[in-house]
């Protein structure tokens, strides 16, 4: 693993000079930290030939596809708006382990023709240096289509992000994470659209009453197991009732706190090491 102390200025000029050696870039921006950043960083060295790409889907939160316009309107980056079609894909909607992969080469592959149709060479993505210790399927994707990983490229890691994002006045610096709301199923229970809306309502609910990070990872049809950060437990208890109305209301008839709290990943702990 790449050493953390390099200075993280000097990745940062690093990234840049790469991104400039790339000649022309298609961002897969999502609104989170790191495509935010890279977008930004991206937009800097390359002005008009840094354009991002959003897809939206039923696994893309509104209000995530909403910051995603704000923020590109907002710096004068070029955005392109599509539609990602991963329901009609038999292996995300029923849920196998190697979801993730399937789903990214459906929607690279889709990127990577609207960036060429712009005059385009090249598609970027986010991903930094903790996603290396993760089980990430979409990452064979990603090499496979030949899709370029700048974050990666440079060494940087999410903490670094967050630093140099705050040192630029990304309003992203402190941003929660989120990942697909596809990534709160179980693996192997089917995927559908109204479950992925009772998610989305359910963790909404959760962020309009103040808690920072979280998940509500759904299991069978109407099982909620609520994932906050452990110093806010106290907190999700004290509005228990308030908290239960509000899952009632987006579909859920049980609502269960995790005891172990949000940690990423937490849906891959029952696979098994021999596949990751």
């Amino acid at each position: 693993m790449a050493e953390q102390n390099i200075d993280i200025n000097t990745k940062l000029e690093n990234l840049k000079e790469y991104l400039r050696s790339l000649g022309s870039v298609a961002v897969a921006y999502s609104s989170g930290v790191d495509s935010t950043f890279l977008l930004k960083v991206a937009h800097d060295v390359l002005g008009e030939k840094a354009i991002a790409i959003t897809a939206s889907s039923r696994s893309f939160p509104e209000r995530e596809t909403n910051e995603a316009a704000k923020f590109c309107k907002a710096n004068g980056i070029k955005q392109i708006a599509i539609e990602s079609e991963e329901l009609n894909i038999p292996e995300f909607r029923h849920n196998a382990v190697d979801r993730c992969y399937h789903c990214k080469k459906e929607l690279f592959t889709k990127i990577i023709t609207l960036a060429k149709q712009n005059g385009i060479e090249h598609v970027c993505e986010g991903s930094n240096m903790d996603d290396n210790g993760d089980y990430r399927p979409g990452l064979k994707a990603v090499a496979e289509l030949g899709v370029k990983s700048p974050l990666r490229k440079c060494e940087l890691y999410k903490e670094e992000i967050r630093t140099l994002s705050k040192q630029m006045g990304l309003p992203t610096w402190n941003k929660q994470c989120f990942a697909c709301l596809a990534s709160r199923f179980v693996y192997g229970e089917e995927i559908t659209e109204q479950k992925l809306k009772m998610v989305e309502k359910a963790e909404q609910s959760l962020l309009d009453l103040g808690f920072k990070q979280l998940r509500v990872r759904i299991h069978g049809e109407n099982l909620a197991r609520i994932e906050v950060l452990p110093t806010e437990l106290e907190k999700l208890l004290s509005l228990r009732e308030t908290v239960v109305k509000e899952l009632r209301q987006a579909g859920f008839a049980y609502i269960t706190m995790d005891l172990q709290g949000y940690r990423t990943g937490a849906m891959n702990e029952v696979i098994k090491t021999d596949i990751k």
